[in-house]
C-alpha cells in the first residue's frame, strides 16, 4: 500500500454494482494497492441510536436493523461502521443478518426497488471512545473522523451509515453537478 493521505469519494458508497463486481470498500483499496475487507461484527434488531433514529426519521429506541462491521486494510482495522435499516426493509433479508451480502448491501438494495436519489452526509471529528480506540488500535488522545450518511429515495430515507475512521491520513472529497 502506497503512503500519503487516503483521500475517498462517498459516490462509490451510494451506487449500486454492477453482477460480478467487488464491493465498494475491497475495490477502493485494491486501486490503491491494498486489500480491503470487512468483518461484519454483529446484525439483527436494536433500539433505534439517536443518529439512526434521527436519520431514518424514526423514534428514538424504536427498532431498526443494523450491521456492525470492522472495515480492514491490508488486514489492519481503519474503520467503524453501523449500517441502519427501517425493520420493514431489512427484516427476514441478508440485510438483518451476518452473512456477506454479494455486490454489498446497496446492490441488493437496488434489487428490491431501492435506488438512491439522495444522499446527506455529515461529517466531524472527536476523540476517540475507548471502544474505538481498542477497536481501531489507536493511541490515547488521538482523533477520529465520523460520518454520518443518509441514504433516501423518491419518498423516504431507508439507510444510514454511522462511520468511525482513523482521522491521521484521511481526507474526504466531494465533487458536486448542479443543473
Amino acid at each position: 500500500m502506497t503512503g500519503g493521505d487516503w483521500v475517498s469519494t462517498s459516490a462509490p458508497y451510494v451506487v449500486p454494482r454492477r453482477a460480478g463486481q467487488a464491493d465498494a470498500w475491497s475495490e477502493e483499496a485494491r486501486q490503491r494497492g491494498g486489500r480491503g475487507g470487512q468483518r461484519i461484527v454483529a446484525a439483527g434488531e436494536v433500539p433505534a441510536p439517536p443518529e439512526a433514529a434521527a436519520g431514518l426519521g424514526v423514534a428514538e429506541g424504536e427498532a431498526v436493523a443494523v450491521r456492525r462491521r470492522v472495515m480492514l486494510l491490508d488486514g489492519t482495522p481503519v474503520e467503524l461502521t453501523d449500517t441502519y435499516y427501517p425493520v420493514d426493509v431489512a427484516r427476514g433479508t441478508p440485510l438483518a443478518g451476518k452473512a456477506k451480502i454479494p455486490g454489498g448491501a446497496v446492490t441488493y438494495l437496488a434489487s428490491r426497488g431501492y435506488e438512491p436519489r439522495r444522499v446527506h452526509e455529515e461529517v466531524y471529528a472527536r476523540l476517540a471512545a475507548p471502544e474505538e480506540r481498542a477497536a481501531l488500535q489507536l493511541a490515547p488522545g488521538e482523533p477520529v473522523l465520523c460520518m454520518v450518511r443518509v441514504t433516501r429515495d423518491a419518498t423516504r430515507a431507508y439507510q444510514v451509515d454511522v462511520s468511525v475512521f482513523r482521522a491521521a491520513g484521511q481526507r474526504l472529497r466531494y465533487d458536486m453537478r448542479i443543473g
